[in-house]
């Protein structure tokens, strides 16, 4: 940033630095951009990221929580006791919880939170999650015993998720558009098209945060963002929509690149209950024309790591895949040749706002006009792609990272999608689920991996990068991101 224009006497400087003494005062608000505006604000009620990524620790909280090095760390829990057989879990509540309605929180509030995630009649949208709970027992006030009908190895995982926090019975109705939790911030305000706000919750159980106030700020457009930013409308940018920007970022003072991982596996999705795509010949070919790496640089300017199957590179339990289905145009045309499309066909693509989707579709559609494929694009915003493609199954391509942690099981879900429909692959499920032991589990993952490579259900394109970008003195944030979350409880400013 040049200082052109900028120099003062000493005379006038002394003169503004008085006068600005005030308001060098430390800073106790924060305003974040976000790419995506959450449909609602009930993590409970909705499969969009964005939502979790306001509230998730901020607002609402679990029995248990993801820590930033992915470990899973007591919440609401403050400790919990297994029993030999693993089949039940006795949770230790903290005492003094509240509500931000100022009601407390106790252990009739985890059995109608987990027993209405469960119900048929439940709108969560990881319903999985809560499916081998058998039944919930309130032990005393502050403690709650779950039985399960059989062991589950990922079990205190699945608590942490956001779509796992315990809610109030007389709030829950409404939290999607005035949310009520325990969290450390409480809401404020909802500017819809703008931002939301979030204030420091005076009665938090835990540890006081040092913020006051945050507003996340929904900015879509790269360019909006990266002036956003330049301009000091925003204080960080937790995951920048914009990579070719990074290196700006590096070398200006008043900013930081914070770089890290994320669990989010970008994916070319393909509806395999539509025609052609329910041959996995055709859906091989798709696979084999696309350059993974190639698309990394046009797309997120060499940010992030090739993926052939659904798990992320940090996973212990990673196989590397890529080789499977690499970059190969010629077999692509052999393989439509060989499923009746020597000539290729037309296609659509629907492709969300995020740019790793829309930058990213148009490099994908290059690729597959190459071997034959005509892919029209198709422009969708967040709320059209969540009913369009995600609910009504309703597309024949699409681009979407998937950011939940360890979500390797929604391929064995009968309504997901991908329309995917493998017995073999719901039994590798299965086991896992009754698998404890970390060695066995790992070799399950394995064979997971290798039978979505396999049937070339998708096509695995890239890990999603953290790529953020802050003011220098802002410290706290994530840099690696193990859920869908900006996690502000140790968010401050510099003294």
């Amino acid at each position: 940033m040049t200082t052109t224009g900028k120099i003062l006497s000493a005379a006038v400087l002394g003169a503004a630095v008085a006068v600005a003494g005030p308001a060098l005062a430390q800073k106790t608000s924060v305003s974040l951009g976000m790419v995506l505006e959450p449909p609602n604000l009930d993590p409970t009620a909705g499969a969009a990221a964005a939502i979790d990524e306001v509230v998730y620790a901020n607002l609402f909280e679990g029995l248990t929580r993801y820590a930033e090095d992915g470990s899973i760390q007591p919440a609401l829990a403050e400790s919990w006791d297994i029993s030999d057989d693993g089949l039940s879990y006795t949770f230790h509540l903290h005492e003094g919880v509240t509500f931000h309605d100022g009601t407390e929180m106790t252990a009739e509030d985890v059995k109608f939170s987990l027993d209405r995630a469960r119900a048929e009649d439940s709108t969560n949208a990881q319903k999985v999650l809560f499916e081998g709970i058998e039944a919930v027992e309130v032990v005393d006030p502050h403690t709650v015993q779950v039985n399960l009908s059989q062991p589950d190895g990922a079990f205190l995982s699945n608590m942490a998720w956001g779509d796992a926090v315990i809610v109030a019975e007389e709030s829950a109705a409404d939290n999607a558009t005035n949310p009520v939790g325990t969290g450390p911030f409480k809401f404020e305000d909802w500017r819809e098209g703008d931002s939301v706000e979030l204030t420091r919750y005076e009665d938090y159980w835990g540890e006081p945060v040092a913020l006051e106030s945050a507003t996340f700020k929904f900015i879509d457009d790269p360019t909006a963002a990266f002036s956003a930013m330049m301009a000091g409308d925003l204080d960080a940018y937790p995951s920048f929509p914009a990579p070719e920007n990074m290196a700006q970022f590096e070398a200006d003072p008043q900013f930081k690149v914070i770089e890290g991982s994320t669990e989010g596996e970008i994916i070319m999705a393909m509806n395999n209950a539509r025609e052609p795509f329910d041959d996995i010949r055709v859906r091989k070919a798709v696979a084999h024309a696309i350059d993974r790496q190639g698309l990394i640089e046009g797309a997120y300017f060499g940010y992030g790591t090739p993926i052939g199957s659904h798990l992320a590179p940090q996973n212990p339990a990673y196989v590397d895949l890529t080789e499977q289905s690499a970059y190969d145009p010629e077999l692509s045309r052999e393989l439509l040749a060989e499923a009746g499309y020597e000539e290729g066909f037309e296609t659509t693509l629907k492709l969300p706002p995020p740019s790793y989707a829309r930058r990213g579709g148009e490099i994908l559609a290059s690729y597959l006009r190459d071997v034959g494929i005509e892919a029209e694009i198709i422009n969708v915003e967040w709320a059209q792609w969540l009913q369009s493609v995600f609910e009504d199954t309703d597309y024949d391509l699409t681009v979407v990272a998937h950011t939940e942690p360890m979500d390797i099981n929604i391929y064995a879900r009968d309504d997901y999608y991908f329309n995917y429909d493998s017995e073999e692959f719901r039994q590798i499920m299965a086991e896992l689920e009754n698998t404890a032991d970390d060695e066995a589990r790992t070799e399950l993952l394995k064979q997971a991996q290798r039978k979505l490579a396999d049937d070339y259900v998708n096509a695995f394109l890239f890990q999603l990068p953290k790529l953020g970008v802050a003011k220098t003195d802002l410290m706290g944030l994530w840099q690696d991101q193990p859920t869908q979350a900006n996690d502000l409880t140790d968010v401050h400013w510099k003294e």
